[in-house]
């Protein structure tokens, strides 16, 4: 009689193994015995009846008297004495007095049982059950490792400590692996990967790999990053291999946050939210195809499949699944899944199933399959074909893009050499170029992972021409420049970005539009390029700190007419003419550049290069006769967490006896995060006084220590860190200057100000300055247009007279006397027709010039130049 069961299901070789523990009583007179019996059924799939049926049985009996005998868990392990992969089974026998047996059972395809080894604990086993090769039996208990083999025969404990077990596997070169959690153990030396330990230290736990057979403690970071060890649940690793001394490691997860994350070496490469909550594991199939899909099974008995493709995405879920099993079922050389559906009104658990790898292959029970007419054979064949051809483009498409991304890394070898060698230049170190190979033609094809091209950089230029002293030439004219034209180098940090600012000297009088900085990282880091992107600006004060101009703020007119390459259409010579010049000639000026903080903190501490860049011209006649780009090292800065944390650098406005106590690098700092707005308010019926007392109440402003004209805003909320400039040309009209952070703060400050204005007001957007200077500079601009197109004209016909060579005697003029004894004969009336042709042909010619397509284009730009110009102070005037 059948007393109770247990049932665990395994796939091994294309079967199912289904275990079955019953306990059955014999009743013979007065005596009675008590078994165990541990029963096996292998079921193979009949593709023509499409049903599971029985091939083989097999059983072990066990004495059951004051036992109760359970099933703890089953998988498929390799025999360490064969080498052969066998189904294992762990059983357990609990004693009366709290004494738990444990034994593991091997079985072979006679269908035998077993028994490998057994211990004993004092505790049940509950948490992180694995068997593994030996066989071997894992567990945790007391967030500590356990683990017993074959072997050995004698529980051993491993010296970690850990709060979970994810993964357990074999790992190339380390043996078994266990990949676990525990609480982070922060490294004493400096020694240690920063980054690691950075994150660590935030998340407070860290994952860790233990090599069983070594005893070896592996860096958890070459699986994922520690940021996800609060979160991750369990772990299948889908491949791994040691690439130049380099374990390379994919695998996915599943979050208790119910999504699923692709991991490549380390970094996340995509993420799929799933469908159920609590998922609790998940493994892999590959499929005919070639496609990889991850099931995940859920608490709740719900199964659903991703597919990674394109990106991971959930392909298919089922619900009411007892049980899930991967394997090739049918025999045909790749995998599909197998799921067995709870099903309440059979007694068979293989009678409600569906064997599917979301493609050719899809069975299920209750259905009945007919067969196929000669018909659907040739059909068949055709979609055959239409898929082998699908496959061989499919191929090709990929052979291609392996091409571009080959072609695309050796464009980023070349970009990164070019960077290191303009570091070197700045730094006056001498460059040495890679050495040049030949690349090698592959016939067969080969992983890029596997693979490097064989390409080289090759000098452009002959070195045994240019010598090394040309480089100390220009790295000395360089230093030169540094030391007359550079005064200081500072930085500041305001919000999330990072503020370097460069103050020139007053004996900077180059041009400008040409002024630039770049920032060069020192550090050499092969996955990103040194040259950090960065947004300039140039900010011009005057001594007395009264007047402010930041360059990159000017608004620019819409187009008129069809841009040409205007080198210099920003040069400050055009904006602030010469009858203007005065007005800047006593100020400093400061180029600065703005570039985003957080991709820099990302490497903890970071060093980089300011190097100025500058064009300097020669003038002459108002027309450009030569210019040179010049590069200036200016120094260097370095960048930390500490000194972010602890404000270093951070802009300080504090408000002492009514005034703002920012320093001037400060103010400049805030300024080049801003954009400039200027308002021309008007009043006819009343006085403009209740501005001030807006900026100095509503707006709780106060003035610049340096600059009293100025006022910084220490108003709570989006207002705070707006500078203001009240101009008051008389008492019914005055000029307001905003530097805002973005529009939506210039929104709320001209809304509070509407307020307080009288209704009768008149606010006007100024686009660039004042009328009076504005109308000055179009004068300016217009004879400046003038003297251009006069003297490129001049120069045109001096330039033709030159090209032209005239006949030495068909270009003399006629003179009266030759007249007379020629036409005395008809020779001679014949010479004078011929010379009076030549010259009327010379006349012609004269009149007709040709230009040269270089001359002309020189001209054009010019003009086009100085109409520009005159355009853009128009539009400022309108």
């Amino acid at each position: 009689m059948l007393l109770g069961e247990q049932e665990q299901f395994l796939s091994y070789n294309g079967e199912v193994l289904i275990f079955h523990l019953s306990k059955t009583k014999y009743v013979e007179g007065a005596t009675a015995d008590k078994t165990m019996n541990l029963c096996v059924r292998r079921m193979a799939f009949d593709r023509d009846t499409k049903l599971f049926v029985q091939k083989s049985s097999g059983v072990y009996s066990m004495l059951a008297s004051h036992f109760k005998t359970e099933i703890i868990c089953c998988s498929c392990t390799t025999d360490s004495r064969t080498g052969i992969i066998l189904p294992c089974v762990l059983m357990k026998k609990k004693k009366q007095n709290n004494v738990v047996k444990y034994f593991v059972l091997l079985l072979h395809s006679s269908n035998q049982f077993e028994q490998s080894f057994h211990f004993k604990l004092d505790y049940e086993l509950k948490e992180d059950i694995r068997l593994f090769t030996g066989p071997s039996v894992l567990w945790r208990h007391a967030n500590k490792l356990f683990y017993i083999s074959s072997a050995t025969c004698t529980v051993l404990s491993a010296p970690v400590q850990l709060s979970s077990v994810v993964w357990t596997g074999e790992i190339e070169d380390e043996g078994t692996v266990v990949l676990g959690i525990r609480t982070a153990c922060l490294p004493e030396s400096e020694e240690d990967d920063e980054f690691s330990t950075s994150d660590r230290a935030i998340w407070g736990s860290e994952f860790f790999g233990y090599a069983v057979e070594t005893q070896k403690i592996l860096t958890g970071t070459c699986f994922m990053p520690h940021a996800y060890s609060r979160v991750v649940s369990s772990v299948y690793v889908c491949k791994n291999e040691m690439l130049k001394k380099q374990l390379r490691i994919s695998l996915v997860a599943i979050t208790h946050k119910n999504q699923l994350i692709w991991f490549q070496d380390g970094h996340p490469k995509g993420v799929c939210e799933l469908p159920y909550e609590k998922p609790q594991s998940v493994e892999m199939a590959v499929t005919s195809s070639n496609d990889l899909l991850f099931i995940v099974s859920f608490a709740s008995g719900s199964i659903c499949v991703v597919q990674r493709r394109d990106g991971l995405q959930v392909a298919s879920s089922w619900q009411k699944v007892r049980s899930v099993l991967v394997d090739d079922f049918i025999g045909s050389g790749s995998e599909q899944l197998l799921l067995l559906f709870k099903d309440d009104s059979h007694t068979d658990v293989l009678s409600s199933f569906k064997i599917t790898d979301l493609g050719a292959v899809n069975y299920a029970s209750g259905i009945k399959y007919k067969h196929d007419v000669p018909a659907a054979e040739g059909l068949q064949e055709n979609g055959l074909l239409t898929v082998q051809a699908l496959e061989t483009r499919l191929q090709a498409g990929c052979t291609s893009v392996r091409e571009l991304q080959q072609h695309l890394g050796v464009k980023k070898r070349v970009i990164l050499e070019s960077c290191r060698a303009l570091i070197d230049l700045v730094e006056e170190r001498t460059h040495i170029l890679p050495t040049a190979k030949k690349v090698k033609c592959r016939r067969q094809y080969r992983s890029l992972l596997n693979s490097e091209p064989f390409e080289g950089l090759v000098s452009l230029w002959d070195d045994v021409e240019n010598p090394p002293h040309s480089l100390s030439k220009e790295t000395s004219l360089a230093s030169k420049v540094q030391e007359h034209f550079v005064e200081k180098l500072w930085q500041r940090v305001v919000g999330d970005s990072l503020v370097v600012g460069v103050k020139l000297t007053e004996s900077f009088h180059l041009s400008l539009s040409d002024v630039s900085l770049s920032l060069v990282t020192d550090q050499d880091f092969s996955s990103i390029s040194p040259i950090i992107e960065c947004q300039n600006k140039i900010i011009k004060l005057n001594k007395a700190f009264s007047a402010l101009s930041v360059s990159s703020c000017q608004i620019e007119p819409p187009p008129k007419k069809m841009k040409l390459d205007l080198r210099s259409k920003n040069d400050p010579k055009k904006e602030f003419p010469k009858g203007c010049a005065r007005v800047q000639s006593d100020g400093a000026k400061t180029v600065i550049a703005v570039t985003s903080l957080s991709p820099l903190l990302a490497f903890h501490r970071v060093c980089c290069i300011v190097l100025l860049h500058a064009k300097k011209q020669k003038h002459w006649n108002d027309s450009l006769q030569e210019s040179k780009k010049i590069t200036v090292v200016c120094g260097k800065i370095l960048l930390s967490l500490e000194d972010i944390s602890s404000g270093k650098y951070s802009v300080k406005m504090l408000r002492d006896n009514g005034y703002c106590t920012g320093s001037v690098e400060d103010i400049l700092a805030v300024l080049a995060l801003s954009v400039r707005f200027s308002f021309q308010i008007v009043s006819s019926d009343y006085t403009l006084t209740p501005i001030n007392s807006w900026l100095l109440g509503e707006m709780e402003c106060t003035p610049f220590k340096e600059c009293h004209d100025n006022i910084f805003c220490h108003k709570a909320g989006n207002v705070y860190g707006t500078v203001f400039n009240w101009s008051l040309k008389n008492p019914f009209e005055g000029v307001l200057t905003l530097f805002c952070r973005n529009l939506t703060v210039l929104f709320q400050c001209l809304h509070s100000l509407t307020r307080v204005l009288p209704p009768s007001c008149n606010i006007k957007l100024l686009r660039s300055g004042t009328e009076g200077v504005l109308t000055e500079q179009l004068a300016l601009a217009l004879e400046k247009e003038m003297l251009t197109s006069r003297n490129s004209f001049f120069s045109k016909e001096n330039k033709a007279e030159n090209s032209v060579t005239w006949g030495n005697e068909l270009g003399k003029k006629i003179s009266d006397a030759s007249v007379v004894s020629l036409l005395d004969s008809e020779e001679g009336v014949q010479q004078f027709r011929k010379k009076l042709q030549n010259e009327r042909e010379e006349s012609m010619l004269s009149m007709n010039q040709t230009m040269n397509g270089a001359l002309y284009q020189e001209i054009a730009l010019k003009i086009a130049e100085t109409q520009l110009n005159s355009d853009m102070i128009v539009w400022r005037l309108a």
